[in-house]
């Protein structure tokens, strides 16, 4: 005990001998700035310590250093940095819970705090608790208790971006913490254990509640009164009125944890170049808000050709919910999902101008119907998937193979979990709505992979470039004839099927999905080489009367669109279908070609080489030179015989191998033996161009 005393001891010793000045401690920054900025450089927001004023000792509310310290640290003004009752608590509870996977109770002082703060990380190791205890023991050492709670009071994050009691009573209630009331105060001090979960912004009602415990602890511990609990009404208190928080919050939720995994810095003040157009961003939120169903929620992601995410909105409402529908909601894509199912098909010799049956069918005991009960009878491949026939999806799924089809979905970028069950045609399997625009991105471009992105660039505030992204060699998914197929179909949905509703007056691709009792409505679709995904429903999946994806969706995505593409040219899909070879009909007429261009092989491919007399009948008398040499009307079979060395010439006779052709009838006929026949369908002759 002895030796470990000491070299504790020394450890403070040499810790605060090593602690900056109280001055240098108040300038040191609260943590890293960030300023996000769009496409154009216009600034989104800047994310980091937001900085109120620094209120000396003696200007803090005598209210706020009471409720911080009933509620964080009570015997603060009693403990040498790390508080020996606390930590015995943490311990006895600690081996009440060993073995249940339970965290240890914190018994963090509000000096060890400041330490953590200011010089260590929030990650929860043994090693950490050891330098945070040194350290609030050298604190403690080198400064006075007003010092360390001045520190701490103009330091610790209240969420929000918000450092320090000033910034916090402004963001929250838009006045200084010099004017902080009692209900202020027990709300303020009750976010410093959950800044996110007790924020008065983001849960009215949670941090109401926290703010009552907070006046509990501090009448118990004597810093006011019975009367004074009972009077203060925290869920009186009037709250700022949020600004700065819109949908493009939702883009910078998705886009900035990115960061860690495309840089190393973690402390300098940066500013992070993102792919986000303005304008487009409010045009997608404007279409959302404009077309989603009363109480169901939207969302609508926007890819640039190059995987560039213009816009991105997650919902109706930032500031009434957070959650990111367009990256994290998981839901059916209903019809949408007969892309992967038509891309198979055409890989696997369909083409779009095939007949196809619409007709009910039942597959391992599944029937799908059609929308409305009606059938069609014999259509071309590319009117049942203009008006989404789900008979003939589900008569391509089983002949094509449902892990076909969840290969080429994975090909395309989907992530999620696929089923391969004969309802997956239909889109049984659950999707994102990110994944599902990357796939008909890469449809855009011709088939090519499509990875989307929303940061370009990141520098430091001087301008030094801490990472630029680098165009990527494409990667070919499918065959271009595949990818100028389904453009060609999706093309026909919009302009004749079920995605009329998102005509632009430009040429428009795109295919709706609805799933069952309208709980999901989809529509997908590109233009000049923008792609954009829209979904609407509810989220907690109960239907929306009406929802379909050729409705709202749609209407939305058109309304995003006209506004998105007004300043790019038009662009003409390229659905021009070369099919590979193999599955190219061929020509009739080559099947006989040129006769100049013909000669004879034996039995082995090798040229057969005709001298003199060998157009002639054996019978014939000899050539005589210096006379016009006669043209064969026919070819005789005993040059047939002679030719493919059938005929034996030491004998004069056939060779017993030699058969006797038929005629159209099935019977001999031997005293005609192939008289008239053209060449090239001679018995055992083989001609060069395959005849």
């Amino acid at each position: 005990m002895f030796v470990g005393t000491v070299a504790i001891g020394v450890a403070v010793w040499t810790a605060a001998s090593n602690l900056p000045s109280f001055e240098e401690l108040k300038a040191s920054p609260n943590g890293q700035m960030i300023r996000v900025l769009a496409a154009d450089g216009t600034e989104i927001v800047s994310i980091g310590p937001s900085f109120g004023d620094w209120l000396e000792h003696d200007e803090i509310p005598q209210v706020m250093k009471d409720a911080m310290i009933a509620v964080e640290d009570r015997r603060f003004e009693s403990h040498f940095g790390i508080d020996p009752v606390g930590l015995t608590r943490a311990g006895y509870v600690a081996i009440q819970n060993y073995g249940t996977g339970k965290r240890m109770q914190g018994a963090s002082t509000i000096t060890q705090q400041l330490a953590r703060n200011i010089f260590l990380s929030n990650s929860y190791t043994l090693a950490r608790k050891g330098r945070e205890a040194i350290l609030a023991m050298a604190l403690e050492s080198k400064f006075s208790k007003d010092q360390i709670l001045e520190l701490y009071l103009n330091k610790v994050y209240f969420g929000g971006g918000a450092y320090g009691i000033d910034s916090a009573s402004r963001k929250f209630f838009n006045h200084s913490a010099n004017e902080i009331s009692l209900a202020e105060a027990a709300i303020i001090a009750g976010l410093v254990k959950a800044p996110s979960r007790y924020s008065p912004t983001a849960d009215a009602q949670a941090a109401v509640d926290r703010a009552s415990v907070v006046l509990e602890v501090m009448q118990d511990a004597g810093a006011i009164t019975a009367a004074q609990a009972a009077e203060t009404r925290p869920a009186e208190v009037t709250l700022a009125p949020e600004g700065g928080q819109n949908s493009a919050r939702y883009f910078t939720d998705w886009a900035l944890p990115q960061l860690d995994m495309l840089i190393d810095e973690g402390n300098a003040p940066i500013e992070v170049w993102t792919t986000l157009d303005l304008t487009m961003q409010r045009a997608g939120t404007n279409a959302i808000k404009a077309h989603a169903p009363g109480g169901a929620q939207g969302a609508l992601v926007s890819i640039d050709r190059d995987g560039a995410v213009r816009a991105m909105v997650g919902g109706t409402d930032y500031v009434t919910s957070n959650y990111n529908r367009a990256t994290t909601a998981m839901r059916q894509p209903g019809s949408a999902w007969k892309l992967f199912v038509y891309m198979a098909a055409l890989e696997a010799g369909y083409t779009n101008s095939d007949i196809v049956t619409d007709e009910p069918v039942t597959i391992a005991g599944w029937t799908p119907r059609n929308s409305g009960g009606r059938y069609a009878g014999d259509i071309t491949l590319r009117t049942a998937f203009a008006y989404s026939k789900n008979t003939v999806a589900a008569q391509l799924g089983d002949d094509v193979g449902y892990g076909t089809i969840a290969n080429m979905a994975r090909r395309f970028g989907i992530t999620t979990p696929i089923k391969t069950t004969p309802s997956m045609v239909l889109g049984a399997s659950e999707v994102r709505v990110i994944d599902m625009t990357r796939a008909f991105a890469g449809v855009s471009q011709g088939g090519v992979a499509i990875e989307p992105y929303g940061i370009s660039k990141v520098t430091t505030i001087d301008g030094e470039v801490l990472y630029q992204r680098k165009r990527s060699d494409p990667t070919v998914l499918v065959p271009p004839y595949v990818a100028a197929g389904i453009t060609d179909l999706l093309q026909t949905a919009v302009n004749t099927g079920t995605g009329r509703a998102a005509q632009i007056g430009r040429p428009v691709a795109g295919k709706t999905g609805t799933t069952n009792s309208n709980k999901d409505g989809w529509f997908l679709g590109f233009s000049s080489g923008l792609t954009t995904g829209v979904w609407m429903g509810r989220d907690d999946a109960k239907a929306v009367g009406g929802l379909q994806g050729g409705r709202a969706p749609a209407r939305a995505f058109a309304d995003f669109m006209r506004v998105a593409v007004a300043r790019r040219p038009v662009e003409e899909f390229d659905t021009e279908v070369v099919l590979p070879d193999w599955q190219l009909e061929p020509d009739e007429e080559a099947y006989f070609g040129d006769a100049s261009d013909t000669y004879f092989v034996d039995e082995n491919g090798n040229p057969i080489a005709l001298g003199e007399g060998d157009f002639y009948d054996l019978d014939e008398p000899e050539y005589v030179e210096d006379e016009p040499r006669p043209q064969p009307q026919t070819l005789d079979e005993r040059w047939i015989d002679r030719a493919t060395g059938r005929r034996n010439d030491t004998d004069g006779e056939d060779s017993a191998s030699a058969s006797e052709p038929q005629d159209n009838d099935g019977d001999n006929d031997n005293n005609a033996p192939n008289r008239g026949q053209p060449e090239s369908l001679l018995p055992n002759a083989v001609r060069q161009d395959g005849g």
